[in-house]
Order: C-alpha cells, then structure tokens, then sequence
C-alpha cells in the first residue's frame, strides 16, 4: 500500500503548474502548424504564427504563455489502497502547491483570484483557493488532472436543457455563433451532454482534458455516434468562418471533445465551454516513489514558423498622434506602435468613472488626452524585464464604460482583445475614434515590445492597477474605425461565404 508523502503531492502540483504555464502540449503545436499551414486569410495566419512564436519564445524563456495564468482546476482520482501521510488535508495540500506555483520569484504566475465573488472582490495574491474534484477509485496510484482555466475561455462557457428531439450539433453551432472572439479561437470545443445541470458542466470541462485526435476520429473506418457527432460540429463551426481571433479564417475550432452521461427520458442537458489558444492541462501520477518529474517538450516539436510584421504595416508614433492621424486606418490594417500609452481593465475603469461622474480629477499621472488605453493585467516582471507577459484582456467587459471615457478624457482610442459590443462600437463612431486588438494568446511577444513600465495609478488592485507603457514597434490590428466599422465582423463575413469553396479537412 503506497504511501503518498505530503511534500511530494505539493511539489508535484506546483511543479505542473509551473509547466503548464510555459509549455503547450505537443498535440496542440501540431494542431496549431496544421492550422497554420492550411489557412488562407492573411490575418489569421498573421495571428496564428503570432501564437506559434509566441509559444516557442515562452518555452525557451520558461515564462508564461499567457497573462492570464488561470483559475487551477484539479481532478484527483485516488486509488483507495493509497495512504497519506497521517494529518494530510488533501485540499490543504493543493492550495499549497497552488500558492508556491504562482509566488514562485523565479517566474511568478499571476494572481486573478478574487474572494467574495461579489462587493469587494479581494485578489487573494497567490489564485488559492484551486477548484477540486475529487473521486475514489480502485488501485494504489493517486491519478492527477489539473487545467489552468483563462477567464477569457471561461466566460464563454454556455449550458441548455434541451428538448430530447433537438439537435446537439444545431445548439452548439448557433452557441458558438454569440460567443465572438474573447475565447481566443482557434482553440478546443468541450461538450457535455446528459447527467443532470452540474453533471453536463463538468463533463464538457472534463473533456478539455482529452487530446487533441479529430484527425485520427476522421480517418476510422468504423465511426461511433459519438465520432459522428463531434466531425459534424467540427465542420460546421469551421464552416462559419470565424477564424483565429475573430478575424475571418478557415480554422476556428482546433477539435471538438464530448463526453456523456445518461440522462431523464425528458431532459437533455448540453453545456459547452470553450479552452483557448493558451490551453493549459497535464496529467500525472503518484506512487509513493516521490514527486512527479516533468520532461520540457522537444525544440523539434515547434514548427519552422516565426512571425515578423507585414512590409506594409504602417508604423505609428503615439506621442505625436493626433484624432485627424487616426481618420484613415481601416479594419483589418496592421500596425506597429511606438511610444506610451496606459493601461486600464475592469477595476480600474470602475474607478475612473466614478471619480469622472462625480467631478473629481483623475489621479496624478493618469492623462488620457490623445493617448490609447490597453486593456492588459500583465504577469509580474522577473531578472531584466520590465514587465512579464503582458496580453490583451477581453475589451466588451469596458463597453459600458466606453462613452464616458470617450467623451470625457480626451481618449483617442482603445486596445484589446475580440469584437465589441454595439454600445461600444456606437459610442467609437460618435466620438471618432478607433478601436485596436493585440493577439490574445501571444502575450510574451507582445511583452517584448514594452520598453518601460511604471505604475501611475491604483497599486492596491495588482494586477489591475493602471501602468503607463512605452513601447517599440507593438504589433496591433485595426479593429473598429472612426466610423464604426468593425473587422470582426467583415472578416467572419467575408470567410464564411468564402469558405464554401473551400473543403473542411481534418487530415
């Protein structure tokens, strides 16, 4: 009978955690070269060898992927001829990994917890507590499943009972539809279908966990339902053309997972939720011989991609630009920017806006006449860095802060991630200004780029607090223009009519 040492389940947790964040799994590099290599709208490609390069650099600088290091989720399935140490808190236990992951001074995970989930929202400073499932199994292995799930992704979860005679395959599809960009496509599907509400959730989170084999699904002779089911959402959500970051593209979905359970003859519960293009999951065991030993993937793993600007991105200069220098950028045009702009998210906005409605000034240091705002919560700088990886946040979360800041600060545009919503959109076009996207999923390219770093205003809200950064040649895209035109959703517009030349393979 194994006994599990106490110290060997922390350090094995953080171990994976500190992994995960660095590392994509090898299946999803040559998901994303497949992707790479078969789509034809300039942008997407764009911003897919983005994320490719992006994943080789934070692999060789053993910083994280993303900004948005997760919310841990662990799945424990615990043979019951293992022991623990006498005293052990198995929950204990994985927030103390959790903790020493994501405090770790030689590459610091960023903290996006926050306790109570309502009023005051304290950032609990080191993303404990972890989210844990736990199930008693036969066997003398404790069997380890952890995901570091990005808000961004998560958001985007959806779940329906159905009626028992309605389509699966129509729901998802007409799902993913609403579901824009902010999950960062292309990325995996996770379906759940049957059990009971929460059942339906845990199945589709469970089955993000899977690898990536739509294509070896494709090549069998013999296809299940379940196969069936999966190639026919596959192809239609490819079909709509949404493409990498909303963009207008051939690949949106990397691979569809589903799992089920039986259900009540008159329910039919089905959850979706979406991993993105920072999917972060490993699997590992636990037999008493000591802490898990994880192997860095292969250099040879990555393809021969490296992103490097188009020749005709317009390079921009902000510390000179002016509301007439914007009249002429349009949707879909890439730019390189250079110079300082300030950073802000949902905290952060909530409080300017206050203080705006109530006649107040704003804090010193914190001027937004002529100048962008990026919607960013970076990771926290290590050795040289001036600041960690630093992507975009989701931007339709500040759409209902988006007239007053427009109308009120001199705000010349903002930078983000996805499409916006109408309100923001309306309130872009009235004011003449423009609306641009980094490439979520890129984030420690995009922190190559940020020269100087400082806070300026609201310390006390971490990751959340208001930067100026300057920066050399940030690669953006033209989002929305002067006149409200948007890329996200031309782009998709333009593809899904497209792509019906253009047949769906999975091989």
């Amino acid at each position: 009978m194994p006994l599990i040492r106490s110290q060997d389940f922390i350090d094995s947790i953080e171990s994976a955690l500190q992994y995960i964040a660095c590392y994509h799994s090898s299946d999803f590099i040559a998901a994303m070269a497949r992707a790479y290599e078969r789509e034809q709208s300039p942008a997407a490609r764009d911003a897919i060898a983005q994320i490719l390069t992006n994943s080789r650099m934070a692999a060789e600088g053993h910083r994280p992927l993303c900004q948005d290091t997760g919310i841990v989720v662990v799945f424990l399935r615990i043979g019951m001829n293992v022991r623990f140490e006498d005293g052990a808190d198995i929950t204990s236990m994985v927030n103390s990994g959790v903790h020493k992951a994501y405090t770790n001074p030689d590459n610091p995970l960023r903290a996006s917890v926050v306790s109570p989930p309502f009023g005051q929202r304290i950032n609990s400073r080191d993303n404990t507590p972890a989210v844990i499932h736990t199930t008693l199994v036969p066997g003398n292995k404790l069997s380890i499943t952890l995901a570091a799930k990005g808000g961004g992704s998560e958001n985007k979860s959806h779940f329906a009972i159905l009626n028992p005679s309605d389509s699966v395959a129509d729901w998802v599809v007409e799902t993913v539809k609403t579901m824009g960009a902010g999950w960062c496509p292309p990325g995996i599907l996770g379906v759940g279908i049957g059990g009971t509400a929460e059942k339906a959730m845990l199945l589709a989170k469970e089955s993000l966990l899977d690898p990536i084999d739509i294509q070896e699904v494709a090549a069998r002779e013999q296809k299940s339902v379940t196969d069936e089911l999966r190639l026919e959402i596959y192809r239609r959500v490819n079909e709509l053309g949404i493409g990498a970051q909303g963009l207008g593209g051939i690949t949106t979905a990397l691979d569809v997972k589903i799992q089920h359970f039986p259900t009540h003859a008159a329910s039919l519960p089905v959850a979706l939720i979406p991993n993105c293009a920072a999917t972060r999951h490993i699997h590992f065991e636990l037999d008493g011989s000591g802490p898990v030993d994880l192997v860095p993937p292969s250099p040879s793993d990555w393809p021969d991609v490296t992103w490097s600007a188009a020749a005709e991105t317009r390079h921009v200069h902000l510390d000179s630009l002016t509301k007439t220098d914007v009249l002429d950028w349009k949707p879909g045009e890439m730019l390189l920017l250079s110079g300082t702009f300030l950073t802000g998210r949902d905290a952060a906005h909530k409080r300017l806006v206050e203080l705006l409605k109530q006649g107040l000034p704003l804090p010193d240091g914190v001027d937004f006449h002529n100048r962008f705002i990026y919607y960013v919560g970076p990771v926290d700088p290590v050795g040289d860095e001036v600041v960690g990886p630093a992507g975009p946040t989701t931007s339709s979360r500040m759409d209902k802060f988006t007239e007053t800041m427009l109308s009120r600060t001199g705000l010349l545009g903002m930078i983000g991630k996805a499409e916006r919503g109408q309100v923001a959109i309306d309130a872009i076009k009235r004011h003449q200004a423009v609306y641009l996207i980094a490439t979520g999923g890129a984030a420690y390219l995009v922190s190559r780029a940020i020269k100087a770093a400082r806070v300026v205003a609201f310390k006390d809200l971490g990751m959340e607090a208001i930067y100026a950064f300057t920066v050399e040649n940030m690669p953006v895209t033209v989002a929305v223009d002067h006149q409200g035109n948007s890329i996200h959703k031309s782009g998709p517009d333009y593809w899904q009519n497209k792509i019906a030349g253009i047949p769906i393979k999975t091989t």
